[in-house]
């Protein structure tokens, strides 16, 4: 733990894996984003094809339980925290970054109104960026963990930063607005000539259909669409898995 958890602080990723199933249950091994791996989970070949899945894991930021050749392991991810960057300071912002924070998000807010962008509408967020939207972007980093957020309503915002999220590593991009305003930036990027794969990365509408009306409740839909994009999962009921024998 203490490998990973310096590796983390200084931005890289790790995973320990951990065997649940005898003759070796509790063995681990320790990979790194680096290449490098310590230990061992009983045998050169578990340890090669969990490795392997555990990458996976690394990419998307997520601990889950693997099931293979017969063996039960369970890989943590160690990293940098998830970051939410919304690009706008609207009232749908401000339960968006209040939540995001609740799950253990990193919260950026970028707008070039400093009425909206202010400490006293975001309290607890952990940066707080005024100016033009597409600039300040540029100068953060977009990694797979990280989820880009535009409730902004402003297409001279909208089209910039888009350009440069489609063109990152970010492994979410939505964007607040119905589908006319959607298809109309979407139709503008594509003119552009973006390529139809790449526009496929853009969540509008965007969130889960939980019937959002109010600010917090369209908040509560965006979030629970980002963690449902990172982990993997459909976003469908629990329930509804466990009678479809999904689970």
């Amino acid at each position: 733990y203490e490998t990973l958890r310096a590796h983390a602080e200084q931005g890289g990723w790790g995973a320990l894996i951990t065997r649940l199933d005898p003759p070796h249950n509790g063995s681990k091994l320790l990979l790194l984003d680096t290449g490098k791996t310590e230990g061992t989970l009983g045998d050169p070949f578990l340890d090669r094809r969990f490795a392997a899945e555990a990458r996976e894991c690394l990419s998307r930021g997520v601990s889950k339980t693997l099931f293979l050749e017969g063996i039960r392991c369970f890989v943590e991810t160690f990293g940098p925290p998830s970051t939410l960057l919304v690009v706008g300071a609207g009232h749908v912002a401000m339960p968006l970054v209040s939540l995001a924070k609740i799950v253990g998000f990193k919260t950026i807010v970028v707008d070039g109104r400093p009425r909206f962008a202010s400490r006293e509408r975001f309290p607890d967020v952990d940066r707080l960026e005024v100016g033009i939207p597409s600039e300040i972007v540029k100068s953060i980093a977009l990694t797979p963990v990280t989820a880009l957020v535009l409730v902004a309503h402003d297409y001279k915002y909208d089209l910039p930063v888009l350009r440069h999220a489609l063109a990152s590593k970010a492994g979410y991009i939505g964007m607040l607005g119905s589908t006319r305003r959607g298809n109309a930036i979407l139709n503008l990027l594509r003119e552009e000539g973006v390529p139809e794969d790449l526009l496929t990365r853009i969540r509008v509408p965007i969130g889960l259909d939980l019937g959002a009306q109010t600010a917090p409740e369209i908040a509560l839909a965006i979030l629970a669409e980002i963690l449902a994009e990172r982990t993997g999962a459909t976003g469908m009921p629990i329930s509804r898995k466990v009678r479809e024998g999904k689970r």
